[in-house]
């Protein structure tokens, strides 16, 4: 490690957020957003005694941009992040689409450095062929993505935090507009064509499943309640009222649960 980069070789770094002391806990920031969207949670666990770690996915934020969005490439980042820093007895926070590169992490790298696995508004474990959502449609969204993703987002930022401040949600388009347009495009193929249900139901970790009822983003029904079945013995619980964004909304209420596993 270079100062707050984890190097992945021809001059590409994964910037990484590192504070406070104590037990480990990695975070892992859904599609088109960076660490920086933890940051709030991470001063809740810090203030709990835990050491928060959070970087930026390829292509997000402060890491440089090269080829590699699929799974098996984000948990490889992952991997590198984690035996970067030497760490061991991590309690792993994935929320949305990074809840398959924290899965995949597990299946290609074993669980030797993480103690358990939380959840948290998981996109899957399938989305194209569940809520009637199509690869045309997929393709169409691609498309948007690439083409008019300023539009998208006045479309769509509202329903990821109802409530927030109109700063907060100024601050989270940014944070995907900063994004590589390449991997704001490429990084949804993937979380739209994958199928973790081996992944899942593979695991050998204690995981718990944070989700919203409201989540349009990822459904409860569709999603959360799905992984709580498929997971042989995870735990599941539901923040009533809450939509996707909850380390924006119930930042406080999370980093108390995600605390609570950490330090067991």
């Amino acid at each position: 490690m270079s100062g707050a980069f984890i190097p992945r070789g021809d001059g590409h770094a994964l910037h990484v957020r590192d504070w406070g002391d104590g037990p480990p806990v990695v975070l892992l920031a859904g599609w088109a957003m960076d660490g920086r969207i933890w940051g709030e949670t991470m001063l809740g666990l810090n203030a709990a005694g835990l050491r928060t770690i959070a970087y930026d996915r390829n292509g997000h934020g402060r890491s440089t941009d090269r080829p590699g969005y699929g799974y098996d490439a984000l948990a490889d980042d992952l991997a590198a992040v984690l035996e970067g820093l030497d760490l061991r007895g991590v309690t792993l926070v994935a929320h949305s689409g990074a809840g398959g590169e924290a899965m995949r992490y597990l299946a290609r790298h074993g669980r030797a450095r993480v103690a358990r696995l939380i959840l948290v508004g998981a996109t899957g474990p399938r989305v194209i062929g569940q809520g009637g959502i199509t690869a045309e449609m997929v393709a169409l969204l691609c498309r948007q993505l690439g083409s008019d993703l300023s539009g998208w987002i006045d479309a769509n930022i509202d329903p990821f935090a109802p409530g927030a401040s109109r700063r907060t949600n100024d601050w989270m388009a940014a944070m995907v507009l900063d994004c590589s347009r390449r991997a704001v495009v490429e990084f949804q193929r993937t979380i739209a064509h994958s199928d973790l249900s081996s992944d899942a139901a593979g695991l050998d970790v204690p995981v718990t499943v944070i989700h919203g009822d409201r989540d349009v983003s990822a459904p409860l029904d569709l999603s959360g309640r799905v992984y709580s079945d498929m997971i042989p013995g995870a735990e599941l619980v539901v923040y009533e009222g809450a939509a996707h964004g909850v380390m924006v909304t119930h930042a406080g209420r999370l980093a108390d649960d995600i605390a609570r596993r950490a330090t067991r």
